[in-house]
């Protein structure tokens, strides 16, 4: 025999097939349908390798994972689970779980995990303790597609190292979100995470930017100022749009992966630093290095843990918990609770996204914004997803037989259906404070859309202050998209 494998599990079934599956592959087996056995198993000495579900009868793995990691540190277990949430998959590896698997799982890629955990030098155990409770609305990340638990796994190995990650995806597809579970979850968490957006700084701030500037190092450098890398000492930098690194910078940070150190813009003292680099970018960076715009060497240095978010139309099962989790976030924010119908639901699943989980919430935030209503149809949504080229808005309809109209105009219909949606009664008190407040965010995100994410033009536009725009996207929790 290979070993001896201790399954546990309430489900007959999954204990049937495990059995069949890993006494072919020359295993000796020993099933249990509970925590109990497990733990006795385990406390006399027997088995190489656990298999365990997460709820069982008796007890939750998860308490009883850090008595098991204690009497025996070298002893593998393989966690599987049916919640399938990033949380899960969280929770096994600070207990110190050899691997987390999703159910249903591969055989096939469950016997090759076996394989390599009786192979390998066993993991230590972690000091990191056990989150107290398991809450959806804590979740940095919300899905529980194939696509989606892939990247849980992977998040899972790298939370305790400082590997250099590379996220690649779609714009909108929660690349950021990714990069601030890997700090927050991992052990730098203490530390300050730093996030920069390459697209959005002048080409020729960005060194400044990054690594700080000595007085009078350029005109306009009155004082010495401070970069993002000294910003987040001992903890990590998230480079964002990383393909849109000017190539003087690109050399700049290469260096300091290299030799662990650098100089600010004008200086001659080489500081060292201790940061995780993270990086994102919506690029094919091989292109980029083909076309001599991105240097190889650096793709190398950055790409060591490669993670790819899938766009949403790729995960479309996520939608329902996508659209639960924005519609929980917006009530929170102080907008009238909304309820999708299935219907509604079942529309969004075949739209395309092109815009993806960015798009998504987005939506979710019209329709808690602009629609009294407290049920959501699929006539809303179907209207919602018109082609955007058409005047598709909520309560204006075809005023004035499909001419244009003024934004007066447009604002007096909507009130008139507003008011007329109360009937004989009228809506509560504070509607002048609420409807500025409410207008506020689409007028941002319809001008930012318009000026494809530059901020500067969209300022301009709006008769604002660039830090006062700047602020009013961060309170608003605008989502700026910055187009090709």
């Amino acid at each position: 025999m290979n070993g001896t494998i201790l399954v546990a599990d309430d489900d007959a079934a999954i204990r049937t097939v495990l059995s069949q599956a890993l006494s072919r592959a020359g295993y000796d087996v020993r099933l249990t349908s509970n925590a109990s056995t497990l733990w006795r198993w385990v406390a006399e000495g027997e088995g190489d390798c656990v298999i365990s579900d997460v709820v069982m009868p008796d007890e939750n793995l998860f308490d009883l994972l850090p008595r098991m990691k204690k009497m025996r540190p070298d002893l593998p277990v393989i966690v599987m689970s049916a919640q399938n949430t990033f949380m899960t998959a969280i929770r096994a590896s600070e207990n110190g779980a050899y691997e987390y698997l999703p159910k249903p799982f591969d055989l096939v890629v469950l016997t090759a995990i076996i394989e390599r955990a009786l192979q390998e030098a066993r993991r230590k155990p972690t000091d990191s303790k056990s989150a107290a409770a398991e809450k959806d609305e804590a979740m940095p990340l919300v899905g529980r597609s194939p696509a989606m638990q892939e990247i849980y796994r992977v998040l899972a190995r790298m939370m305790q190292s400082d590997l250099t990650v590379l996220i690649n995806g779609e714009s909108g597809t929660g690349k950021e979100l990714v990069a601030r579970a890997l700090h927050e979850y991992g052990k730098r968490k203490k530390g300050p995470f730093v996030a920069i957006n390459m697209a959005a700084i002048p080409r020729d701030l960005i060194e400044s930017e990054l690594f700080g500037h000595e007085k009078g190092a350029f005109t306009g450098a009155h004082s010495r100022a401070t970069g993002r890398f000294e910003q987040a000492e001992n903890g990590t930098l998230f480079l964002d749009e990383i393909g849109d690194m000017p190539m003087d910078a690109q050399t700049r940070l290469l260096r300091v992966l290299q030799q662990g150190e650098y100089t600010t813009v004008g200086g001659r003292t080489p500081i060292k630093t201790n940061v995780r680099i993270v990086t994102a970018t919506n690029k094919e960076l091989r292109s980029l290095i083909n076309q001599g715009l991105f240097r190889e060497d650096l793709y190398y240095r950055l790409n060591v843990v490669p993670l790819r978010i899938p766009p949403l139309r790729e995960r479309v099962q996520d939608i329902p918990d996508l659209v639960s989790h924005f519609l929980k976030k917006v009530q929170e924010e102080g907008l009238e609770e909304k309820v999708l119908l299935p219907d509604a639901i079942a529309a969004l699943l075949h739209h395309s996204w092109p815009g993806n989980v960015r798009e998504l919430e987005n939506l979710v935030r019209r329709l808690a914004a602009l629609y009294p209503q407290d049920e959501i149809t699929a006539d809303i949504i179907s209207s919602e997803l018109q082609d955007p080229d058409n005047d598709n808005l909520p309560d204006i309809g075809n005023a004035e037989n499909g001419k244009d109209i003024t934004i007066a105009q447009a604002v007096e219909l909507n009130m008139q259906k507003y008011f007329n949606s109360f009937g004989d009664g009228l809506p509560p008190p504070g509607l002048y404070h609420r409807l500025l407040s409410e207008l506020e965010y689409p007028l941002l995100m319809a001008t930012l859309t318009a000026t494809r994410g530059n901020q500067i033009k969209a300022a301009d536009i709006l008769g604002l202050n660039r830090n006062t725009l700047r602020k009013k996207i961060r309170d608003l929790g605008v989502s700026v998209f910055k187009g090709q």
